[in-house]
């Protein structure tokens, strides 16, 4: 399948440019030579915070395939490309902001930051517009909408596959015992009728107390309590953030969509979720297995040492089911995002997003499934097949836009911490202000420091309101 898309890539690319080479000069599945991609022997540097530019010893075949693909595009362009660590997670946006202040364009680079980051790249002009390829079907297009303000985008990925964050893990040994066939699961979801009201009734089936002394032996869910509710707000089509017509971004927490999820997350923390005295209680609770689902993160199971695994018991994994407003299966999927820093000219701007392009394709006669080989050994092949392989595609994945903002401890608390504050109307409207001051430092309307005078005049107001009601109260006695 990846040589069929190479070659559908490369016919795509020869519509529009035209080879150095001869036709029998490309390698059979590689992309068409681009006219005039010259890097003169230059270096060019794909910064992320992980890489060190160091190759295999001894490469697996999938490996040096890669390799004698990167060789042959730097020997084609005339360019030594680098893989290197920036800085760390936390650092590489200070670096590219300092790059831009400084206006340093001493080295040819692309710059790679965590999606959570790429707020102020985007409402500080940080990465210069990306004008080549998002045709080309090789970059996911939930990033390329991410990334994209006022028609314009500022930024891709390396490749079109997403990574999945929540989901829904099951301990199949839990659902047997309550007469559940786990395999129902996966058939719903490929049906389309894995929904909120289906998994409370699984749920409701599977919550008991055995010894009849009053308190369940037996819970139906568990959780980081934040990811369930992104959870549940991502599978009705609701946001947190989004942009208005006018290119402004907004709250978007008073929607309907919103306050059904809301109002679904209280009534499953209430019924359904083992309650929890610490924020990480889930982490010893699955391993307990007396918990029948748990909503988090793939990383918690297909990472071989992570949570889910802890477990005796043999588990399996769904995506969240949809919720009454949505139409398709979804998670809020996360990638790490690159653009070219702002400080070139066009031409070169456009040389390095080729280039990038390039690099990011599918590598040539490489097995298209082989993301999936270590995760084999840890669930059921449905888990893998029919779910992650499902939300690992762009057109599943929803990249939510708090993201712009920051992360969910700094951009959406007021929400995920205040579940027992009220009714989801209620809890809404305490939230607004907050919001709207995040989104007002986001365009420009205002600083961060003329949003907190004002939180405080408010905050004082309240209080001094406060302290004159009793007193109201009492001269009316």
């Amino acid at each position: 399948m990846k040589k069929i898309i190479a070659l559908v890539l490369a016919a795509m690319l020869l519509l529009g440019c035209c080879s150095f080479a001869a036709a029998e000069e490309v390698p059979e599945g590689y992309p068409a030579i681009i006219e005039g991609l010259d890097f003169g022997g230059a270096d060019v540097y794909f910064y992320d915070w992980w890489s060190d530019d160091t190759r295999s010893d001894d490469p697996s075949e999938d490996q040096q395939l890669q390799y004698d693909y990167q060789d042959w595009l730097m020997e084609t362009y005339h360019v030594k490309v680098h893989l290197q660590a920036l800085s760390d997670w936390a650092g590489n946006p200070t670096e590219l902001a300092n790059m831009v202040a400084n206006k340093d364009n001493s080295k040819l680079c692309i710059v790679g930051i965590s999606s959570g980051f790429a707020g102020a790249p985007l409402a500080n002009g940080l990465y210069m517009p990306w004008t080549y390829g998002l045709d080309l079907g090789v970059f996911n297009d939930a990033t390329v909408d991410f990334m994209t303000k006022d028609g314009v985008c500022y930024g891709v990925t390396m490749g079109a596959a997403v990574e999945p964050r929540q989901g829904v893990f099951f301990n199949k040994r839990i659902l047997e015992e309550a007469n559940i066939d786990w395999n129902e699961l996966y058939d719903l979801q490929a049906s389309g009728e894995w929904t909120w009201a289906k998994m409370e009734e699984y749920m409701d089936k599977v919550q008991r107390d055995i010894d009849n002394d009053g308190e369940l032996d037996v819970y139906a869910l568990t959780g980081n309590g934040d990811d369930v509710t992104v959870a549940l707000v991502v599978s009705n089509e609701a946001d947190f953030y989004k942009y208005n017509d006018a290119g402004k971004l907004v709250p978007a927490i008073d929607s309907d969509e919103m306050k059904e999820a809301l109002e679904t997350r209280i009534a499953w923390g209430n019924k359904y979720m083992r309650p929890n005295e610490a924020w990480d209680d889930y982490q010893r609770f699955w391993p307990e297995g007396n918990v029948a689902f748990m909503i988090g993160q793939s990383y918690e199971g297909f990472n071989g040492n992570s949570t889910i695994n802890q477990v005796a018991d043999e588990w399996g994994f769904v995506a969240t089911p949809k919720g009454p407003r949505a139409n398709r299966y979804t998670s809020a999927a996360d990638n790490n995002v690159f653009g070219v820093p702002n400080v070139y000219d066009e031409e070169t701007a456009l040389k390095l997003e080729q280039l990038f392009t390039l690099w990011a394709m599918p590598t040539p006669g490489t097995d298209e499934d082989a993301w999936a080989t270590n995760y084999y050994a840890l669930t059921d092949d449905r888990a893998i097949e029919e779910t992650y392989a499902m939300l690992r595609k762009g057109e599943n994945a929803t990249i939510m836009k708090f993201n712009l903002i920051g992360d969910r401890n700094s951009s959406i608390t007021e929400i995920t911490w205040n579940l027992g504050g009220g009714t989801p109307a209620e809890i809404i409207e305490a939230a607004l202000p907050a919001f709207q001051g995040r989104c007002d430092v986001f365009n420009g309307d205002k600083t961060q420091e003329e949003v907190d005078a004002e939180k405080a005049a408010a905050e004082a107001a309240a209080a001094a309101e406060a302290e004159e009601a009793p007193a109201e109260e009492g001269a009316g006695e």
